[in-house]
C-alpha cells in the first residue's frame, strides 16, 4: 500500500515517533520496505517555512534535515506535476483553501496513496469519501 506522509507525520517519524501508534508505525515501515512511502514536493517547503517562522525546531539546519529525511531508504519525493497542480484546484467537496493541504490531497488521489495525517480537516474530508486517510495515532 502506498502511503503519503503529511508534513507533521514525516517530522514525527524522524523526531518523535512516540506520536505514531505502533500499528501505523509498522505500516510506515512496511511501505518503506516496499518503496511505497511518499513525501509530497510541498513538504520540504512546509518544513522550511515552519522552521523560519520558529514553529518547528530541528536538531540540524533545515536543508540538511530535509536532505537526510529524503535520503532515508524507502522514502520517495513525489514531484508536483502539472496534473497534480491542476487537480489541487479542482478537488470535489468542501475542502478548505490551504494550498499545501490541497496539494497533499491531490497528490494522494493522483498516486492512489493513502494520506497519513492527524489534521482533523483532512480526516473529515476523507470521511466524505474524497481521499483515503489514516490517522497516525
Amino acid at each position: 500500500m502506498k502511503l503519503l506522509l503529511d508534513t507533521h507525520v514525516l517530522v514525527w517519524l524522524l523526531e518523535d515517533s512516540s506520536r505514531i501508534s505502533e500499528v501505523v508505525y509498522a505500516q510506515l515501515q512496511q511501505a518503506a520496505y516496499e518503496d511505497q512511502l511518499l513525501v509530497s514536493a510541498i513538504t520540504p517547503w512546509e518544513i522550511a517555512m515552519l522552521a523560519v517562522k520558529g514553529k518547528l525546531r530541528l536538531a540540524r539546519e533545515v536543508s540538511d534535515w530535509i536532505e537526510a529525511a529524503l535520503g532515508l531508504p524507502g522514502i520517495h519525493l513525489e514531484p508536483l506535476s502539472p496534473p497534480i497542480a491542476v487537480a489541487s484546484t479542482q478537488l470535489p467537496g468542501g475542502i478548505h483553501g490551504d494550498p499545501a493541504d490541497r496539494i497533499l490531497v491531490a497528490t494522494a488521489r493522483h498516486t492512489g496513496a493513502v494520506l497519513v495525517t492527524a489534521d482533523h480537516r483532512l480526516l473529515e474530508y476523507a470521511a466524505q469519501g474524497f481521499v483515503k486517510c489514516i490517522a497516525p495515532a
